[in-house]
């Protein structure tokens, strides 16, 4: 399909820039009815977001990492929420890019296509005819409201008795949805629990995830293109990043914007702007903010690098690309907290959007991929010298 027609990065960041104002009017509405909106979702297609990892031939743009990341860091200054549907989006999309030929033809017959799915492997699949029979109930899956794919991840058996993770591409038609979401963050990202009961799954549609962690992937045609050269651990990890830079922009925008002509109750000050201890707050933020994103393209341009020039990655590597998105996490948390915290007691109120960011903000940071603590135990654990405790690198 001819493709010359793709956007520039600066493109698909302007388009994104100017979803903002749509993305905070929706977003207090949103997070009420713990969804995105159907607006939103036709003015994300619109823009062109969900093709940013569809594979050429599709008349995908096969994004680099670095768009991905402004993207997300733009969405996130709109709805935490929306950008974090989006970016889980990414991964399942460039997922789907993994599996056989045939398999894409199905999944990508609409280039807007719209791909969910988790890691967790909480389902079985057992063997039958022509393929595997799927049972199962994975929880957290952003975006499955919206979407029409699942990447299911269940244990399946091998024939030496044994228990392996695979892959299955599922529609969305096939599994039963469970409206289970009501969370303190991410409240629109409609991350709710599918089910699946004894749905058959042709082989064509099933990958092993241990071949996937170390680049066996099933598609040629796919094989040539640099973003799907790079390992799924680090591609989840560059795709996820932007959210949580953008959120913390976001709430230092804010901040500053409700700063004019408020005062610190109880103190002489009549002007919060005037306060030291205001310009020491704004100061370590924005310190933070730009530490995230020092980590955040950081890892961007390694992803990026490692892509275009079809290097294998080292361990160390690896490693470290779960500790530069755990760092931004961190990073991007403590600044919003500081504003958060320095914003006042009118700031628990639902209107005033900064509250909604630190809670979006603590979400993504306690995702068992995200979350800093476990991000740092592992870089810490190589940089001593010892080998990984986890296959997901």
């Amino acid at each position: 399909m001819d493709t010359i027609h793709r956007p520039t990065t600066t493109q698909l960041v302007e388009r994104a820039a100017n979803l903002v104002p749509l993305l905070r009017e929706q977003a207090t509405s949103a997070e009420q009815d713990r969804r995105l909106s159907d607006a939103v979702i036709d003015a994300l297609t619109d823009a062109g977001v969900y093709r940013m990892r569809v594979p050429a031939r599709y008349g995908g743009w096969e994004c680099d990492a670095r768009t991905m990341v402004d993207v997300a860091t733009e969405l996130g200054r709109g709805d935490g929420s929306a950008s974090w549907v989006t970016a889980v989006s990414w991964i399942t999309t460039w997922m789907a890019g993994l599996f056989p030929d045939e398999t894409q033809d199905e999944v990508f017959a609409d280039g807007d296509v719209r791909v969910c799915g988790t890691l967790s492997p909480t389902g079985t699949a057992v063997p039958v005819d022509g393929g595997l029979l799927l049972n199962g109930k994975w929880s957290f899956i952003s975006g499955a409201l919206h979407a029409r794919w699942q990447v299911a991840i269940a244990m399946s058996p091998t024939p030496d008795g044994a228990q392996q993770p695979v892959m299955a591409m599922v529609p969305l038609s096939d599994l039963t949805i469970v409206d289970d979401w009501h969370t303190s963050g991410l409240g629109a990202s409609g991350s709710v629990t599918t089910v699946a009961q004894d749905v058959h799954v042709p082989y064509a549609r099933v990958l092993p995830l241990a071949a996937a962690l170390v680049e066996q992937y099933g598609s040629k045609l796919n094989a040539t293109s640099p973003i799907f050269r790079a390992p799924l651990l680090p591609t989840a990890s560059v795709s996820s990043a932007g959210t949580v830079l953008g959120l913390a922009k976001s709430a230092m925008e804010h901040f500053l914007l409700r700063l004019p002509g408020r005062g610190i109750t109880y103190t002489n000050y009549s002007s919060q702007r005037e306060a030291p201890l205001t310009h020491r707050q704004v100061a370590q933020a924005a310190l933070k903010i730009d530490a995230a994103e020092f980590h955040v393209h950081r890892l961007a341009a390694l992803v990026d690098h490692k892509s275009a020039v079809d290097e294998p990655w080292s361990p160390d590597e690896r490693v470290r690309a779960r500790a530069d998105m755990g760092q931004a996490c961190l990073l991007a948390k403590e600044a919003v907290d500081i504003l958060d915290s320095a914003s006042g007691g009118s700031s628990i109120y639902l209107s005033v959007p900064i509250q909604r960011m630190a809670r979006d903000v603590h979400a993504i940071n306690q995702h068992a991929l995200m979350h800093p603590d476990t991000n740092l135990e592992l870089y810490g654990r190589v940089l001593c010298g010892l080998e990984p405790n986890t296959r997901y690198l």
